[in-house]
């Protein structure tokens, strides 16, 4: 089986090793990029063109709703899991609406995050979290 190709997305640098970390417990996955906003990240994997992209909804410069339109558009074959501390259902639904395959909940990523990437490479949506009711979290501005 090839490695799977994975760009991480997140503006926390603390949070993005912790991820890398935990992706790399596995020898068929390889970290092939770490972004700190959104622009830098829609560059670059419209340069690597990576199986899976691991994505932060709050970013800088754009947010990650904006920035999965983007990378949908020059990486059609990527998927993108966001891994996100916004449980809220109207970004869920948005992120879900732009070609999102999984939607995680920062605070299980222990226990979510692997299983949403093996559902993400088999082609299956990965949705496991608590979200706060409609009128408690809004789509993030750009």
């Amino acid at each position: 089986m090839a490695r799977v190709r994975i760009v991480v997305v997140d503006d926390f640098a603390g949070w993005r090793r912790t991820i890398v970390s935990l992706l790399l417990e596995d020898p068929r996955l390889e970290v092939v990029y770490e972004a700190s906003d959104g622009l830098d990240g829609v560059e670059k994997c419209q340069q690597l063109q990576p199986d899976l992209v691991l994505l932060d909804v709050s970013l800088p410069d754009i947010c990650g709703l904006e920035a999965a339109r983007r990378i949908r558009e020059v990486c059609p074959d990527s998927k993108i899991v966001f891994l996100t501390a916004t449980p809220c259902r109207d970004v869920m639904r948005e992120a879900l609406k732009i070609g999102a395959v999984g939607y995680v909940g920062k605070a299980n990523v222990l226990r979510d995050l692997m299983p949403a990437v093996r559902a993400a490479v088999g082609e299956e949506e990965y949705l496991r979290f608590t979200v706060l009711p409609n009128n408690q979290g809004n789509i993030p501005e750009e």
